[in-house]
């Protein structure tokens, strides 16, 4: 069942600024229902409204080009983010989008997902025509996948590992595992995600803080806001650990997998 968006409501949003991929315009396959395989105590789109690993086309493809066509021209932008309302992978034209997207634009096309569909060849397949993908790597245990990323029950660890490692094996274009860090992590947590790491062996790590508030209720906009742009009374502020804690893991797990690693700026942090 298609859950279009209606004509008020364009399935491009932005450009929204991002620290690590610059001017983003974002392209939104979900739709209106927010939807995705987990339900991350920390998103911005806030309680997930329908939570399940079923794919489908949400957003037809004749009106993700119609919105990008309203849109040219594309100067001020610097790469076609596929997120939004959920998890993009979940949208059976994935594949479709980035290509049309791509020919459209003349811009690098970035995908955030959650990983929780890797283990799927038309996921994969889908994904090979993205420039960029970036694979979502929260937890390093079965207990803080379900204390932070509230997964459908049919997800656990090992199969997202799994799915991560088997789709760097396929992938020709940019990996980067992104994770969030909501608290200061201890010695023995810091040398398993280097493990996870040096398993999985990303072209770069993303190491990020909730900056963005959570909505308490559904709201399209918080589908690419800014964290000083979107903030009423239905929005819940997350602390964020510090600058410095940051920065001194980031170095610890580059200097300890020789891989890139970034990280968000002092200026989201603070």
């Amino acid at each position: 069942m298609q859950s279009t968006l209606s004509p008020k409501c364009s399935s491009v949003y932005g450009s929204v600024k991002s620290w690590r991929f610059g001017n983003s315009l974002g392209i939104d396959p979900i739709g209106v229902v927010s939807t995705c395989s987990f339900n991350c105590v920390y998103c911005q789109l806030g309680k997930i409204q329908t939570h399940t690993t079923q794919r489908q086309i949400f957003v037809p493809t004749s009106q993700i080009i119609e919105d990008l066509q309203a849109l040219v021209p594309y100067e001020q932008v610097d790469v076609i983010t596929l997120s939004g309302s959920g998890e993009p992978t979940l949208a059976l034209n994935l594949g479709e989008i980035l290509v049309i997207a791509k020919q459209l634009t003349q811009r690098p096309t970035v995908v955030l997902t959650n990983a929780t569909l890797l283990r799927d060849t038309q996921v994969r397949h889908a994904l090979k025509s993205a420039d960029i993908v970036a694979t979502k790597l929260d937890a390093i245990s079965s207990n803080q996948l379900q204390r932070v990323n509230q997964p459908v029950a049919t997800i656990n660890l090992p199969h997202i590992l799994a799915g991560i490692e088997q789709f760097r094996g396929e992938y020709p274009g940019t990996l980067a595992i992104q994770t969030m860090v909501l608290s200061p992590w201890t010695t023995e947590m810091i040398e398993i995600y280097i493990q996870l790491i040096q398993r999985l062996q990303p072209d770069e790590i993303q190491l990020n803080v909730p900056s963005r508030p959570r909505t308490l209720v559904r709201q399209l906009e918080a589908r690419g806001n800014d964290a000083t742009e979107f903030i009423s009374e239905a929005m819940q502020q997350l602390k964020c650990i510090s600058a410095d804690t940051l920065s001194t893991l980031a170095e610890t797990i580059n200097c300890a997998t020789n891989i890139p690693v970034r990280y968000a700026p002092a200026s989201v942090i603070s």
